[in-house]
């Protein structure tokens, strides 16, 4: 399986349980990887047919600004479906870090793997 793969894209949402959270956006940032076969955008090269980054952003970037979340759990559940759903894919990967929880680490977050059945 070809991957394709977004590192370290910075989104600010409203995430957050507790009251001064709900009245702030906060940055996450995510690492994506996708299972998308290349070969047949490789072959002519064409954009058409490849996973195009740019439209993958920016659905990423209309989502975080709508979303309302509690838990990056939700989050990340949400935005997964969101993505496979709109392009298509079959399988991905999601790490979603919150920067700044614990001034002991540089995040902290969780990471999902979905796949279409």
């Amino acid at each position: 399986m070809d991957k394709v793969f977004i590192e370290g894209l910075e989104v600010d949402t409203v995430i957050g349980a507790y009251d001064w959270e709900r009245g702030i956006r906060q940055c996450l940032r995510l690492d994506l990887t996708f299972g998308w076969d290349i070969r047949p955008a490789a072959e002519r090269d064409e954009l058409d047919k490849a996973l195009d980054y740019a439209k993958v952003a920016a659905a990423i970037d209309g989502f975080a600004e709508a979303a309302r979340f509690e838990l990056v759990e939700t989050f990340a559940e949400r935005l997964a479906a969101h993505l496979m759903e709109e392009f298509g894919i079959a399988w991905m990967r999601l790490r979603v870090t919150k920067p700044g929880v614990n001034p002991r680490a540089r995040g902290m977050g969780v990471e999902i793997e979905r796949s279409r059945s």
